[in-house]
C-alpha cells in the first residue's frame, strides 16, 4: 500500500457536500489497497460501495446508481479488463476508471478500446486520485440524469450508450439527409473538373457526418446509410448538368451486395462517377478485394483512393484497388508551405502517381501559399475553401 493513498488533504466542504451524493463504485481484491482507496474517496464526502471481486461488482451494478467505478486491473477470476467488458454489455454510461501497478500497452489498449475513463498507474497521488474520480462522477451524474429524463419523458436524445436512443436519433439524421457539393478544381487551369458529394442532416443530436457515422455504426447499419447516400446523389446527378461526382463509400459499403446492382439508381449515372475509399479503414478484412472492384469497374464506376498518408494500408491500396484518383489527405496540406517534411512527402507521392498514371487531389487547401506549393508540386486537382466552399449542387438551383 502506498502512503499517498492514506493522506488526507485538505476538503473544500462544499465540493464535499456535492460528492455526498455520489456513489463510487470500488473493486480490488487486496484488502489493504481498496481500504486505502476507501478512506481517501470518503473522506472527500463519496459514498464508496467496496467490492472484493468482478462477480461480486456486478451484483452490485445489477441494483444500479452508481456514478463512477474504480477497478484493479489485475485481480482473481474476473480480471478488471474483463469486468469493463461485462459492464459495457448492458451500460455504455458508466465511467469506468482502471487502475493498474503493472501497465503494458496491450491492456491500456484494451482499456481505450472498450471505453474506460481513465486508465492510471500505480502509485497515484491522492489528490490526482480525487481530481479523477471527481470528473469521472460528473460525466456519470450527468447520464444518470438524462436516463431518469428518458424514462419520465420519453425523450428520444442521443447518448453514447443508450441504443435505443441511437437508433431514434439515427432514424431522425436519415429522414433529414442531404448532400452538399464541393466543387474539385484543375490546379493550374482553376477550371471546374468534378464535384464531391458530402454527407449532411438536419439532426442537431448529430452535428456532423462523422457523428452520423459513429452513430451508424454502432448500431450496424453502415450499410443503410451508404444505400441512402448513393440514392440521394444519383437524385442530384439527374437534375441536370454533366458533372463528374465523387462519391465517398466506407468499405463496409463493399459487403452490400446492393451497390453492385445494374438497376441501382447510382449505377446508372456509373460513367460520371468516382466512388472514394477511405484508407482511414483497414480494406485487409476483404480477402476478395480485387473482385469487387472488378465488379464495380465493370458497371462503369472509376476509383479514388481517398485520405492517403492517414490509413492502415499505405502503398498495398493501390495495387489491391487500382484507383484511377489519389487524394492526400488533409494533413498533409495543412500548412504544407510551413513545413519542408511535408513538402518532400507529397513531392514523392505525386511521383509516384504519376509515374502509375493516377491523378492526384490536394483536398483541404485554405490558403493561397498552399495553394502555390501545391500547384509547384504538381498536383492535378485541388479542393478546398480556399476555392469554393460546399453547397447545394448548382443543378438543383
Amino acid at each position: 500500500m502506498d502512503p499517498r493513498w492514506a493522506a488526507q488533504t485538505p476538503i473544500d466542504l462544499e465540493a464535499r457536500s456535492a460528492a455526498t451524493e455520489t456513489r463510487i463504485l470500488l473493486v480490488d481484491d487486496d484488502d489493504a489497497v481498496r481500504n486505502a482507496l476507501r478512506r481517501v474517496l470518503e473522506h472527500r464526502g463519496y459514498r464508496v460501495v467496496p467490492c472484493r471481486s468482478g462477480s461480486e461488482a456486478l451484483e452490485r451494478l445489477a441494483g444500479g446508481g452508481y456514478d463512477a467505478m474504480l477497478s484493479d486491473v489485475r485481480m482473481p477470476g474476473m480480471s478488471g479488463l474483463c469486468l469493463l467488458r461485462a459492464v459495457r454489455e448492458y451500460d455504455l454510461d458508466l465511467p469506468v476508471i482502471l487502475v493498474t501497478g503493472n501497465p503494458d500497452l496491450a491492456s491500456a489498449s484494451e482499456a481505450v478500446e472498450h471505453g474506460a475513463f481513465q486508465y492510471l498507474i500505480k502509485p497515484i497521488e491522492s489528490d490526482r486520485l480525487g481530481q479523477v474520480i471527481e470528473r469521472a462522477a460528473a460525466v456519470g451524474r450527468l447520464a444518470r440524469v438524462k436516463r431518469e429524463y428518458v424514462e419520465e419523458f420519453g425523450s428520444a436524445t442521443f447518448r453514447v450508450g443508450d441504443r435505443a436512443g441511437i437508433v431514434a436519433t439515427l432514424d431522425r439524421a436519415l429522414g433529414s439527409l442531404w448532400l452538399a457539393y464541393q466543387p474539385i478544381f484543375d490546379a493550374k487551369s482553376q477550371t471546374l473538373f468534378a464535384y464531391e458529394a458530402l454527407l449532411r442532416s438536419n439532426e442537431p443530436e448529430l452535428p456532423n457526418p462523422q457523428a452520423v457515422l459513429r452513430a451508424a455504426e454502432r448500431i450496424d447499419r453502415l450499410p443503410e446509410l451508404g444505400g441512402a447516400v448513393r440514392r440521394l446523389a444519383a437524385q442530384d446527378i439527374a437534375a441536370g448538368g454533366d458533372a463528374l461526382f465523387f462519391v465517398n463509400v466506407h468499405p463496409e459499403d463493399l459487403r452490400d451486395e446492393n451497390l453492385y446492382e445494374p438497376s441501382a439508381p447510382l449505377t446508372l449515372f456509373a460513367s460520371r462517377v468516382v466512388l472514394e475509399i477511405t484508407e482511414r479503414a483497414s480494406l485487409d478484412q476483404f480477402r476478395d478485394l480485387r473482385e469487387r472492384v472488378a465488379r464495380l469497374r465493370e458497371l462503369g464506376f472509376r476509383i479514388a483512393l481517398d485520405d492517403l498518408g492517414a490509413g492502415y494500408a499505405g502503398l498495398t491500396s493501390f495495387t489491391q484497388l487500382e484507383p484511377e484518383f489519389v487524394k492526400l489527405d488533409v494533413e498533409l496540406i495543412r500548412g504544407i508551405h510551413k513545413h519542408e517534411m511535408k513538402r518532400k512527402i507529397v513531392h514523392s507521392m505525386v511521383e509516384l502517381c504519376h509515374d502509375m498514371g493516377k491523378l492526384i487531389i490536394a483536398e483541404g487547401v485554405e490558403v493561397a501559399e498552399e495553394q502555390r506549393v501545391l500547384i509547384d508540386l504538381d498536383c492535378d486537382l485541388l479542393q478546398g475553401f480556399l476555392l469554393a466552399r460546399p453547397s447545394k449542387y448548382p443543378g438543383l438551383r
